[in-house]
């Protein structure tokens, strides 16, 4: 089974974008966040038509929203609301056996300290709930996915150095993260295939003039696997040239491949 993620940016206004990767990836799940639309908008009969047909999707308007596309039937789904807030930041949804769990983690602000700033509390506040909840009811035969706005290691990122005071990068946000997925009973299935050593990147900030001469990214989306679904990861690919679409998202699809 393939699944894939990516923060779309607003999926009604890039769709065709969707249906394309759909059709490139032959992809069997695909999760998105910030689809930014209210339900009733959301554009289920184009994607059913293009074969995605059994879809799972939480959103409000212009913020937020996840959605969890399949062309395998949906066994079950469910939401759980996060650090006191529902504001559409999670789905959970069965298939072909396997809990397949969507986030979307605050971006946090511009500054890093909770009394200055609620949105960086906000997003540390959800990361420690995430890691105490999986922690209390251990993953199996499960798969996290999303954009969860937080490179962990200096691979990761464009320049350790230079970013370590800047949110998405620092610290208490790499060493958050890292208990979370230590704690929560994950693997980052994504930088076990492809090694620590590895410079890689899902995100690159619409600011550049040149996203690919510049070359300054950051890893902000991740695939995280229960541990007895670790040896059954086949493939993991990122689909850099995504950024280079016209009118792209900032963030790229990220796909792992797991064995039956």
């Amino acid at each position: 089974m393939k699944i894939t993620t990516w923060n779309i940016n607003s999926v009604r206004l890039r769709l065709p974008m969707v249906l394309e990767v759909l059709k490139t990836l032959q992809t069997d799940v695909l999760c998105l966040q910030e689809t930014k639309t209210q339900d009733e908008f959301f554009p289920h009969e184009a994607l059913a038509d293009a074969g995605w047909g059994h879809i799972a999707f939480r959103g409000e308007k212009s913020y937020n929203g996840v959605a969890i596309i399949s062309r395998l039937p949906i066994e079950t789904q469910h939401h759980k609301l996060w650090a006191g807030k529902d504001d559409c930041r999670h789905i959970c949804a069965r298939i072909n056996g396997v809990d397949i769990h969507d986030f979307y983690i605050p971006a946090g602000g511009d500054i890093a300290d909770r009394n200055e700033n609620p949105k960086f509390g906000h997003k540390i506040d959800f990361v420690d709930e995430m890691r105490d909840w999986f922690a209390a009811n251990p993953p199996r035969s499960s798969v996290l996915v999303g954009d969860l706005n937080i490179a962990p290691l200096a691979e990761d990122v464009w320049s350790t150095r230079q970013l370590r005071k800047v949110v998405s990068h620092t610290d208490i946000e790499r060493e958050k993260l890292t208990s979370a997925i230590h704690d929560g009973g994950w693997v980052d299935a994504v930088r076990n295939f492809y090694g620590p050593d590895e410079v890689l990147y899902s995100w690159w900030s619409y600011r550049a003039r040149d996203w690919q001469a510049s070359n300054r990214g950051r890893r902000l989306d991740h695939i995280w696997v229960s541990a007895d679904l670790k040896n059954k990861v086949r493939h993991v690919d990122i689909m850099a040239e995504a950024r280079g679409f016209e009118k792209p998202s900032d963030h790229v699809p990220m796909t792992i491949e797991l064995a039956d």
